[in-house]
């Protein structure tokens, strides 16, 4: 049985990019990330990553301040309480921000070559795979024993 509150990676992905809390893209993925890790249960996964460190530019908050939060609060409700009191960022700021982390790919060649490179491996007939978070689902599904 899978526990939401206690994720091990080692066994299911985190929750998808795209998936919001409190209007963030991105935060509940960070936060399975990062309870998997406090746990031993991270995986392959990392805390910190770049696109955690996205999450972190925006909002202005200190990755290990939050991660020391994380590991006092246990709720995503509480977690969300706490990142809303630590920025200050408006609701219309974080929906903006939120569609472009949905969108956001490559810049230039070197990236595109690597996201290339990941989709000839992952599922090489796939010509829908632009952004971050695409290939990020797609990655989840195939390492955890899913037919691209």
């Amino acid at each position: 049985m899978v526990k939401l509150n206690k994720p091990n990676l080692t066994q299911h992905p985190p929750r998808s990019v795209r998936v919001r809390l409190g209007g963030y893209v991105h935060l509940p993925r960070l936060l399975d990330k990062a309870r998997a890790v406090v746990a031993g249960k991270g995986g392959d996964f990392h805390y910190n990553c770049p696109l955690d460190k996205h999450f972190f530019a925006f909002t202005g908050i200190d990755h290990k301040k939050m991660l020391t939060a994380i590991k006092s609060r246990h709720s995503d409700t509480q977690m969300l309480a706490w990142v809303e009191k630590h920025t200050r960022r408006k609701p219309y700021e974080v929906a903006a921000w939120s569609a472009w982390m949905e969108q956001h790919g490559p810049g230039g060649p070197d990236g595109h070559e690597w996201i290339a490179s990941c989709v000839k491996r992952l599922a090489a007939k796939r010509t829908d795979i632009r952004s971050f978070a695409d290939l990020l689902d797609l990655d989840d599904y195939v390492s955890y024993g899913g037919k691209a």
